[in-house]
């Protein structure tokens, strides 16, 4: 799915004064964020997408002897980042409910600079418990952060990380339009947090942002009913595809985002060059589950293509 109606109006509308910065389009999606979240403009800063400020939050928060503590799998960006910061990635593996064992990432780096928790998780759409995600922001170590991407949340029902801003904890909570919104090559999102835990993040860069993304952004948040109507449609193509798999007995990890692990019984790279081959691309592998791909979902028709080309390779 693309930008919805509104947006691309919006973003129409703006591209005739590309020419120019239009700097009150970010202003405008910041205030538009600060509203629909529940927070004062002072704890929203926006950017061109949401992997901008995870690239800065572990430039802030992590460098020598302050480590990165990520899932695995888990969305890779993070710890692409660490070593411009110098500092050490420690990998965590999921828990039995494929949720982030927080527990074991405290053990693990009682000198930690930042967790990243992506909720729902990257690859897996699973989700961490709220319990959970309460446990580690009050028993993290002292003068860490904790960072919960919430890249996919629109796709669930599981409650959003926004009040632990709004408490004044050590916590960022990051979001995107990629998703959901339908404007990944567009960019926009944002990172919510206190202002002296924001200033940190955007020490690392500044410039204008891009006017399209930014406009889509806010009309996006303004329109009604947008998020509901795609949770719903993503929620019920997503269902009738797990029906289908169970039907035929493939192995896969129930999922609330828009994405899915299936396990293949084989190097996970193989069938993906034979989806391929059959014109259906699907997602990359992780090392740490060699014979699971990531499956995303989409449209209605999508799927049913993916449902022959995968039983054609699968038997």
């Amino acid at each position: 799915l693309g930008p919805c109606a509104e947006a691309a109006a919006e973003i129409a509308r703006v591209v005739r004064d590309g020419g120019r910065y239009l700097y009150e389009e970010a202003a405008e999606f910041l205030r538009v964020q600060a509203l629909a979240v529940g927070v004062d403009r002072s704890h929203v800063r926006v950017f061109a997408g949401s992997s901008d400020p995870l690239h800065r939050s572990v430039l802030a928060f992590t460098g020598p002897g302050r480590p990165l503590v990520v899932a695995d799998p888990g969305y890779e960006a993070a710890g692409r980042a660490a070593p411009h910061a110098r500092a050490e990635t420690v990998t965590i593996p999921l828990d039995q409910t494929h949720a982030h064992d927080v527990r074991a990432m405290v053990a693990a780096a009682p000198n930690a600079g930042m967790f990243y928790i992506c909720n729902p998780n990257n690859p897996t759409g699973t989700i961490t418990p709220r319990a959970s995600l309460e446990w580690l922001v009050a028993n993290k170590p002292p003068g860490s952060v904790v960072v919960i991407d919430e890249a996919y949340i629109h796709y669930c029902d599981e409650p959003a990380s926004i009040d632990f801003v709004q408490q004044g904890r050590d916590v960022v909570v990051l979001r995107t339009f990629s998703k959901l919104y339908g404007m990944a090559g567009l960019r926009a999102g944002s990172a919510i947090a206190r202002p002296d835990l924001l200033d940190r993040i955007a020490a690392f860069g500044s410039g204008p942002l891009p006017v399209t993304g930014m406009a889509g952004a806010h009309a996006s948040l303004k329109a009604k009913g947008v998020a509901e109507q795609r949770r719903q449609l993503v929620r019920d193509i997503r269902e009738d595809l797990f029906k289908w798999m169970k039907s035929r007995n493939y192995a896969f990890i129930p999922s609330v985002s828009n994405k899915f692990m299936v396990e293949t019984g084989r190097p996970g790279g193989e069938v993906g060059r034979l989806m391929a081959a059959k014109g259906i691309y699907i997602g990359r592998v992780w090392p740490s589950w060699p014979t699971k791909v990531r499956v995303s979902i989409g449209t209605a028709e999508e799927m049913e293509a993916f449902k022959r080309a995968f039983a054609e390779v699968m038997g």
